[in-house]
């Protein structure tokens, strides 16, 4: 149960790391008019990613101002899911697999 817990909880975090790289690729085509929003799949592609990202990219974008234009908050957001990874994998996951399996 416990390696089921923790490959559950490094799924989530890469997802949400592909999520965010994906939404900020995405924003990139629109700003360079590569695609468009006229495209009912690309419309909605990118309503969904930018409802799942929303909420982990606000925080970030409170704190860090554009620089130049430039939205750092995805590389800030994905360095600290790294960050959690790393920290649930090396404090949390050994003791969820001892006491779970």
């Amino acid at each position: 149960m416990g390696y089921a817990i923790v490959w559950l909880v490094n799924t989530i975090l890469s997802l949400m790391t592909w999520a965010i790289i994906l939404s900020a690729i995405l924003s990139w085509l629109f700003a360079f008019d590569v695609i468009n929003h006229r495209n009912r799949f690309v419309n909605q592609l990118a309503g969904f990613l930018d409802s799942l990202t929303g909420p982990i990219l606000a925080p970030f974008r409170r704190f860090i101002p554009p620089l130049g234009g430039l939205d750092i908050s995805p590389i800030v957001a994905i360095l600290t899911i790294q960050f959690l990874g790393i920290l649930f994998n090396r404090t949390s996951a050994p003791f969820l697999i001892g006491v779970l399996g």
